[in-house]
Parts: C-alpha cells; structure tokens; sequence
C-alpha cells in the first residue's frame, strides 16, 4: 500500500514525522444546508421515521474493504452513512478518533460534510488517504487524516467545532488472541484464519492490546478531551459489541457508558446493530449444556451528546 503521498488537492494525510504534527488544524465547520437552526439534521420526516426504529441493518457495497490482510474489522459504509445523516448537517465536520480504513471519511465525502480522522497505524493513514482520493471526484469537502494517539486529538481542533464523532473503537482485547474457530466443526476449523492474531497492532498505546479496566480508563481519557471539542447537544456514537473471555461476559458496552456518564457525556439512546444478514455462518457456541450469544450477531450503537450546559 502507497502511503507516501500526503496531499491530493482536499485530502490530506499527516504523518507523525511531519512537520503539521500536532499543531492545530485549519476548520471551517460551518453548515452549508438552508436547514433551520434548531434542526439536527437534514433528513425529511420519512427518514426520521425509520431512523427511530431501535433495530438496525446495514449491507455492505463494492467500495467496503472486506479483506481482513488490510484491516481486520471494518464496518458498511451504509452504517456510517446512517449516522452522519442523522447528527449532522452538509458542511459540518465529523470526527473519528479511530479511523482505521477510512470508512467515516468515505460516508462523510459522500454527505459533504468535512472529516478528520486518527490512527496510530501508518499503512492505515495511507489506506484512507487512497480510499478518499478514489472517491473523490465530485468532492468538495476538507478531509485530514492523522497518524498520532487519540489522546492529542485537542492538540489539533479547537472547541466547540466538531458536529458528530461517530466511531468503532478496537474492542479491547477482543481480537488480540488466537483464533480456535469454535464455531466451526471439523476440517472447517483449519480454515486461514485459524490460530491467527487479527490485531490492528502491537503498540503498547493500541486500545485492542488492553484488558478491559485498562481499556475502559484509557477510553475515559480520551473522550475527556473529546468533549469540549463537540459543539454543545453535539453527538458521539461510538460502535461495541460485548465479548465473552474464560466464559465470562465482558459488558464493554456498560463499561464504556458508565465510564463517559462520569466524563460529562449524556446517554442519549442505544441502538442494536442487527447483523445476522450480513453473517455468513452463526456457529454452535456452548452447545448444549452453556447457552451463549455472541457478538458475531449484533453489536451496540451507543449515542451520546454533550448537554448543552457544559
């Protein structure tokens, strides 16, 4: 993957041996729609309609990176799309402190709102920066992407200017293990994928290394800083399943909900990702004396806003 190329007219990648490193970023977060003030969004009332049903689905499209040697855990461009629509208005500027492939910044481009997006990972920054350049043909949107931990976010934006971070954070230590297929039975069981680590990396600093008390403060670190960043009744959805370790059920989403209601976020609404159409196979786990659901079949959308008080 080509990751040297740094600018292409208004995309924009930002190594951590740049000379941009850390210093504030240039925004114009205005809106550009004609929506009325007190509106959040610029979607029509049927719209609205099917956005409050608490049960999502999404499918997947071409341009979605499905190719696990490129990014171990991406989501449909169709998801980002719904979110953006929903808190957003065109214009506007969408943060996602853990970007990986890029698929926010492809949603955001395709909405025309701007975007600014993080990771640690360099041949990540690289795969966005293509990503949005391929994408970018009647673009007219700002879109940064920036290899530094997400605790320095405040380094580069000013307060009160993002209008929507929408994320999928890694999942703890989830995928930092390996692979035993216990959904698969017999020869299916050795499959490609089988004793297989799919971590994003092994940086000390990788939420995905850290157990979930580790994770879980971490996390409250960062979207501390976060917060003055949103303008006020602004919304952050961040993307989690729970996951099950020693057959035990670790609630990440609980962790992660009473972990930002004590850094001043609001829980606004949870919203079920259904994923069972997108599931190729749903194995037999704990079958037939430990009854389990797994993440494989539906995750959380847990949206925030910061009140408008702070």
């Amino acid at each position: 993957m080509e990751v040297e190329q740094v600018k292409s007219e208004l995309i924009t990648a930002i190594y951590d041996t740049d000379s941009d490193f850390q210093k504030q970023l240039i925004l114009n977060p205005n809106k550009l729609c004609e929506c009325p003030p007190n509106h959040i969004n610029c979607i029509t009332a049927k719209e609205w309609i099917k956005a409050q049903i608490g049960v999502w689905q999404f499918n997947y499209e071409k341009r979605d990176i499905r190719n696990r040697d490129l990014h171990p855990a991406t989501f449909p461009i169709s998801l980002a799309t719904q979110i953006i629509k929903l808190f957003s208005h065109e214009g506007e500027i969408i943060l996602d402190p853990f970007n990986g492939s890029g698929t926010t910044q492809i949603a955001a481009q395709d909405l025309k709102r701007n975007s600014i997006g993080f990771d640690l990972k360099r041949e990540y920054i690289g795969l966005a920066f293509n990503r949005l350049k391929d994408n970018s043909l009647l673009s007219s949107t700002n879109h940064s992407i920036i290899q530094d931990d997400s605790i320095n976010i405040n380094k580069y934006i000013e307060n009160d200017s993002i209008s929507l971070i929408w994320t999928s954070p890694p999942y703890a230590n989830l995928l930092n293990r390996k692979r035993k297929n216990k959904s698969r039975r017999g020869e299916e069981r050795q499959n490609e994928q089988f004793g297989k680590i799919e971590q994003y990396s092994q940086d000390p600093r990788d939420l995905g290394t850290m157990s979930i008390d580790d994770y879980t403060e971490v996390m409250g670190k960062i979207f501390h800083n976060l917060l003055p960043l949103l303008k006020p009744k602004g919304h952050c959805v961040i993307n989690v399943p729970d996951m099950w370790w020693k057959n035990q059920r670790i609630t990440i989403h609980v962790s992660l909900i009473n972990e930002l209601r004590k850094r001043g976020y609001e829980l606004r609404n949870t919203i079920i990702w259904d994923r069972t159409n997108i599931v190729n196979r749903i194995g037999i786990f704990g079958w037939p004396s430990n009854y389990i659901t797994m993440g494989t079949t539906f995750e959380y959308l847990l949206d925030f806003w910061r009140p408008p008080t702070i």
